[in-house]
């Protein structure tokens, strides 16, 4: 899909605020949908429509209702008909249950009546996943600020610029439930598309609670002072403890990001430090 930036945008002549607005988000979407329909990505579970009838796929015969079941909405299927209509939240909940719908026919017959096209019968749902993220990921990030779906299927806010790479930097760490599980839910919640300010303050109070699991082994490597330093703002600022001494008037919108990223690369920093000793 986009590859990359052309002319008009990186001269300037289309901005980030008028490259894509939610209408023109649909429009692109059901570009991609159309695409992907067209290859097959869908016929598992939504089935054929096949010139010789319609032939169910695993969600059964009546989409509609599977989908009013999943996720409490009516007038979203067929996604075609009712798109126009959808709002942000009906059209981020499509995007979550057509990607865990997603899959890639890998072997079937071709019928060729009337150029129907391949009725696939084995499919490999994880390569249509990856599929379906890699073919609207690029359409997702050009929306506001930008969007992404996680290999979970979870639509989260895309990474600020230049921090991507530490969100999605290999955790140095074999401790998979008290490290590296913690740091990934903390760094999902906090990117969570409409993640709230107390799902925000979760998400740093999880990551401080990564840093005291190793503070025994930060002794060997920092003075009393700086270990102090390390928790002061989680101990102070109202994250872990709620009393009268904490500081709480601050922009929580603001300085949360600054605590989660503070946090999170000061977590790489000292699983690094205790990794490789000098």
């Amino acid at each position: 899909m986009i590859v990359r930036d052309y002319y008009s945008v990186r001269t300037g002549k289309i901005t980030p605020e008028s490259k894509v607005n939610f209408d023109v988000l649909k429009k692109l979407f059901q570009i991609a949908y159309n695409k992907l329909n067209n290859e097959g990505y869908f016929q598992k579970y939504f089935g054929i429509d096949c010139s010789d009838g319609f032939i169910e796929g695993k969600l059964g015969g009546d989409v509609e209702s599977i989908i009013f079941i999943n996720l409490r909405k009516e007038n979203l299927y067929p996604i075609c008909k009712n798109l126009p209509d959808y709002s942000e939240d009906d059209f981020f909940d499509m995007i979550e249950f057509l990607h865990d719908h997603s899959s890639k026919g890998l072997s079937g017959t071709y019928h060729q009546w009337n150029q129907c096209g391949m009725h696939y019968e084995t499919f490999d749902d994880e390569e249509g996943k990856r599929y379906f993220r890699q073919t609207l990921n690029p359409i997702l990030k050009e929306y506001l600020n930008g969007f992404e779906i996680s290999k979970d299927g979870e639509i989260l806010v895309f990474s600020d610029t230049g921090l991507s790479t530490l969100l999605d930097a290999k955790i140095p760490a074999e401790d998979e439930e008290n490290i590296a599980d913690k740091i990934n839910n903390a760094v999902i919640k906090f990117r969570r598309y409409k993640s709230t300010l107390d799902d925000r303050k979760n998400a740093i109070r999880e990551l401080a609670d990564v840093l005291e699991f190793l503070r025994p082994q930060l002794k060997s490597y920092l003075n009393k002072k700086d270990e102090n330093d390390l928790f002061n703002i989680a101990n102070n600022f109202g994250i872990r403890h709620h009393n009268n001494d904490q500081k709480i008037n601050y922009d929580k919108g603001i300085w949360y990001s600054w605590m989660f990223y503070f946090y999170l690369s000061t977590i790489h920093a000292v699983l690094r430090m205790i990794n490789n000793p000098k």
